[in-house]
């Protein structure tokens, strides 16, 4: 599972069309994109896919989708976690696994549970699912933060518990987590600015928004920076740091759609309560675009 999950994922949008219902063309092209231009793995309903306001429906169909685009060439993931214990447990029980790899859990989120509760869910979780687990870390959105202790322990204590996806932007804490994790245990970036550095620093690689809109530079970027090649690796880095701080200035993931809009890849269109990029911030976008190269 090391080799499956090292390098560069991505966390994959939901396009919409206009009237936002799910653009399955949209997205099939998207998942060529990245497979083609050398993208490791694909992450399904993550935040990014704005899985909390597709129905069950649309999520079977979505992951229906990326199956038949993928055609077994990557493996992939799919996002399934919640402030429910109870709703999580039954939706592994309910689910095909198939053609997915991991899961991918966030920790839960709104509630603010203490360390031990975080804990005691995903020990809950680990019990029932049929695939490793990812754990995800992302305090800017739930509201608490998973400290290092707590996912060392997690590691330590359930076997299938193969990773992090640590999105606390904060480097002290990813340094700590690639300090005392298990040998096998991976630390996988989240955040798409310190990607490189954490892969440089002993990381597996990074789950990527931006990575989907530039996947031929995006990825060898991580591949650079896993042979230890960090000269290299920062030329790109440098090239996609502009396009980077963009996408993220208003909402994750009106900017990663506005990108892909200008490169007519789907619609800019994103579901209540999130609204599009503002016109300034999808000039600029387009003009990064335009002269990309």
């Amino acid at each position: 599972m090391k080799h499956k999950l090292t390098g560069a994922g991505i966390a994959i949008v939901t396009p919409f069309k206009t009237d936002l219902s799910v653009d399955h063309e949209a997205l099939t092209r998207i998942v060529n994109f990245n497979i083609e231009n050398g993208m490791d793995y694909i992450v399904i309903a993550g935040t990014t896919g704005e899985s909390v306001t597709i129905t069950s429906a649309e999520k079977q169909a979505i992951i229906n989708t990326i199956v038949t685009a993928n055609n077994k060439r990557v493996p992939l993931v799919l996002g399934i976690g919640g402030n429910n214990t109870a709703a999580v447990i039954a939706e592994i029980q309910e689910t095909d696994f198939s053609d997915i790899d991991a899961i991918l859990s966030v920790s839960p989120y709104y509630s603010k549970p203490t360390q031990a509760g975080i804990s005691a869910h995903f020990e809950a979780i680990s019990k029932v699912s049929p695939k490793p687990i990812i754990l995800y870390n992302v305090p800017g959105r739930t509201g608490s933060n998973m400290l290092p202790q707590t996912i060392i322990a997690l590691a330590n204590s359930c076997t299938n518990i193969v990773a992090v996806k640590e999105a606390a932007g904060n480097m002290e804490q990813y340094l700590r987590l690639l300090k005392d994790k298990p040998t096998e245990f991976m630390v996988i970036s989240g955040d798409d600015d310190l990607a490189l550095p954490v892969t440089l620093a002993g990381g597996s690689g990074v789950i990527s928004v931006i990575g989907q809109a530039f996947p031929k530079d995006f990825a060898q970027m991580i591949h650079l920076g896993l042979e230890g090649k960090n000269k290299e690796a920062f030329k790109l880095h440098n090239k996609l740091m502009d396009i980077t701080n963009f996408i993220f200035s208003e909402n994750n993931p009106s900017g990663i759609k506005a990108v892909l809009n200008a490169m007519k890849l789907c619609q800019s269109t994103v579901r209540l309560p999130l609204v599009e990029a503002t016109d300034e911030l999808k000039k600029t976008i387009t003009g990064f675009v335009n002269t990309y190269a």
